[in-house]
């Protein structure tokens, strides 16, 4: 008796800041216009996705003094745009990227209370923990949090969110008192916002340091991660799969969706050719050589991006910079796998940021795609995957009308939404367990 496949989960990603989005192809888009990112939800939702993913870039980034060309100038608040995205989509799940480190838990579990009401039970959390200094900067608190530390206060931020979800009991018309007193936040709320429809929402993470998957294994449903080669990706799957049982947690209970990029072609030698395309829109010759001073730490402005490597040392800072020597061997170190990786394939500097930056994670005809999708949820190296598109807003068309109807075909993908649906039903994700706690006293 054959068993039926497993389903594919996919996760629409609204491109931003990062060096896959093309920019300065003539078919590119806003990343403003309100039109953009409801053409792109309704195109997910016309390939029954399980949800659309912003990113949030908290503040535009730099380079030598001047934005950095790879970012966009204005980002509108991930909420607000979920929140206009919920009045005219009717299926599809809204997940956004809201930092840990620059937010509280009492207002930002409210406002994705709030739009997991206005969505009917579609909203979703990416919570980061948002890394350095530059980003500190624009934050009263200014500067940033070690690594520990950021995943200290990721962990108290969602167990607090949580107990603020989970404070209303069904049929009861207060909630709970909460009162928490912990290393990161002291609370002490009747939380306003009475349970959503999916009783709270789905929460997304991406860490993967080992701190990360802890987080992702006692927090988070959905792991986002960069881990796109099949071998790679069973790998983390495995690990943070088997890290959920000291949670009580199972299998079923958290899906991994890595990133994954496409380019499509009616012949598999039509598909490489499209993507060395894309990938040199990805890499101009000046991004080439930001990419390397970033590593090397000085201007090699001078150096021709199609040439070799710089013959140049890094810049590492003052050898009386607290950490200095240990981040000298790390730049060493790095610039070494570099050199040996350019010389090994005879890459130049552009091809070389090609190659680390710009490889397509499924490059051929539909059918190939659609086979290498389901070999991978079949053969459990991921849950499914989330879509990038190279461009704005169209970037998901393709895939949506020629990949989707062969995965529908292998019976391993959904052709349609159940009536009212929630994102959890969506991803098959369990109820939530209650937040019960003895300092939850009932408030009368």
């Amino acid at each position: 008796m054959s068993r039926s496949p497993r389903q594919i989960h996919l996760a629409a990603h609204f491109p931003g800041v990062n060096s896959t989005t093309v920019w300065t192809d003539p078919a590119s888009g806003s990343q403003i216009d309100f039109a953009a990112f409801e053409y792109f939800a309704r195109t997910a939702e016309r390939g029954f996705f399980d949800y659309v993913f912003l990113a949030e870039g908290l503040r535009l980034r730099e380079h030598k003094g001047r934005v950095h060309e790879l970012d966009v100038l204005g980002r509108p608040n991930t909420l607000a745009v979920l929140a206009a995205l919920s009045a005219v989509t009717d299926h599809v799940g809204l997940v956004g990227t809201l930092s840990t480190t620059f937010n509280e838990p009492y207002e930002l579990a409210r406002q994705l209370a709030t739009l997991d009401h206005l969505s009917a039970g579609r909203a979703g959390w990416n919570a980061v923990t948002s890394s350095d200094a530059f980003h500190g900067a624009n934050f009263r608190r200014g500067g940033f949090l070690a690594h520990a530390d950021r995943y200290e206060r990721a962990k108290e931020f969602a167990a607090l969110s949580k107990k603020l979800w989970d404070s209303w009991d069904e049929g009861e018309a207060l909630p709970r008192r909460i009162r928490h007193s912990g290393a990161q936040f002291d609370v002490d709320a009747l939380f306003d916002v009475p349970r959503s429809p999916q009783g709270r929402p789905v929460i997304v993470q991406a860490g993967d340091s080992a701190d990360g998957r802890d987080f992702g294994a006692e927090h988070a449903e959905v792991i986002f991660s960069l881990h796109q080669d099949f071998d790679a990706a069973r790998v983390l799957y495995d690990d943070v799969k088997g890290r959920l049982a000291a949670w009580g947690r199972d299998e079923d209970s958290l899906k991994i969706l890595p990133a994954a990029t496409f380019v499509i072609g009616d012949t598999d030698a039509e598909a490489r050719e499209r993507s060395r395309e894309i990938a040199r829109q990805q890499v101009r010759p000046e991004q080439a050589l930001t990419y390397l001073e970033q590593v090397w730490g000085r201007d090699l402005s001078g150096y021709d991006p199609d040439g070799p490597l710089p013959d140049v040392e890094p810049d590492t800072g003052s050898e009386t910079a607290r950490g200095w020597a240990n981040r000298h061997k790390a730049v060493q170190a790095r610039i070494a796998s570099l050199r040996e990786l350019s010389e090994a394939e005879g890459l130049s500097v552009r091809e070389l940021v090609i190659r680390l930056t710009a490889k397509h994670t499924f490059v051929g005809t539909p059918e190939h795609i659609a086979s290498e999708i389901d070999r991978y949820v079949q053969e459990r190296a991921t849950d499914g995957f989330t879509v990038v598109g190279h461009l704005t807003p169209h970037g998901l068309d393709e895939f949506a009308t020629r990949v989707v109807p062969l995965l529908q075909e292998r019976g391993s993908y959904r052709d349609s939404y159940d009536e009212g649906a929630t994102l959890r039903d969506l991803l098959g994700l369990p109820a939530p367990a209650r937040t019960l706690t003895p300092d939850a006293a009932a408030a009368r």
